[in-house]
């Protein structure tokens, strides 16, 4: 079985019909969604709907909880906040319903875990994209699935855990051993931050136990365009030529 992973569309249109494409090219048995569909970009409305389409499952992401009211995002700095607020006011109220109903987390029949952020309380959405945040979950190594994929960070970061310490595995193609478990971040589509602007999705073979990253180009100055055109501040538009 082949599996599309993707995560972190935010908002950015041009880039998930890039990977939708992509995946129309490169057809999987099934489509996962990790979650932050909305924040940031233009088109919140647009890209919900898309991804209702087209996934078979998605997580909620913090920036999803934020604009559907199921978490406080006083504290977030200001211009993210008035993304969100921004994006609370024009969404549909279908899609917004959709988003107040996403899970947090979900076990998949095929071994694996998904979720937005850490799966070890993931209403928090705390990060492991740093080593020392892989090692602070060694101690819950048998309540972890064989392997975690997450979002959140915009990263293409991994980790492997045994239950003495957890090492960095990051690479573009990765292979799961059967007697570790595994951390794997899956990029952004919308918003990279591993400073390469192509949008970034996944496919996972449960054969193979193998995973591989793909980029796909997408009309970043079409996008950035329509972000101009809105309410919300031109510092996201530059982020995404710089893909950080």
């Amino acid at each position: 079985m082949k599996i599309g992973i993707f995560s972190d569309i935010h908002s950015n249109y041009n880039a998930l019909k890039a990977v939708i494409d992509f995946y129309h090219e490169n057809p999987c048995d099934e489509y996962l969604c990790l979650g932050d569909v909305v924040g940031y970009g233009p088109h919140p409305d647009e890209c919900c709907t898309a991804i209702r389409n087209f996934a078979s499952a998605t997580m909620l992401g913090n920036h999803d909880a934020a604009v559907c009211g199921r978490m406080n995002y006083a504290y977030y700095y200001d211009a993210a906040r008035n993304v969100l607020d921004y994006h609370a006011r024009i969404l549909s109220q279908e899609n917004m319903a959709w988003l107040a109903n996403l899970p947090y987390i979900t076990k998949h029949p095929a071994g694996f875990t998904v979720s937005h952020g850490s799966p070890i309380e993931p209403q928090d959405f705390n990060y492991i994209f740093f080593i020392e945040q892989a090692n602070q979950l060694v101690p819950r190594f048998d309540d972890l699935d064989h392997i975690t994929f997450i979002g959140h960070s915009h990263l293409t970061k991994a980790f492997a855990l045994t239950k003495d310490h957890a090492t960095d595995v990051t690479a573009n193609i990765l292979t799961f051993e059967p007697d570790k478990k595994y951390f794997v971040t899956v990029g952004s589509v919308g918003q990279p931050r591993d400073y390469d602007n192509r949008a970034c999705c996944t496919i996972y073979d449960t054969e193979t136990h193998t995973i591989v990253y793909h980029r796909v180009s997408y009309d970043i100055e079409n996008t950035v365009r329509k972000l101009f055109d809105s309410d919300i501040t031109y510092n996201f538009g530059k982020r995404l030529y710089l893909g950080i």
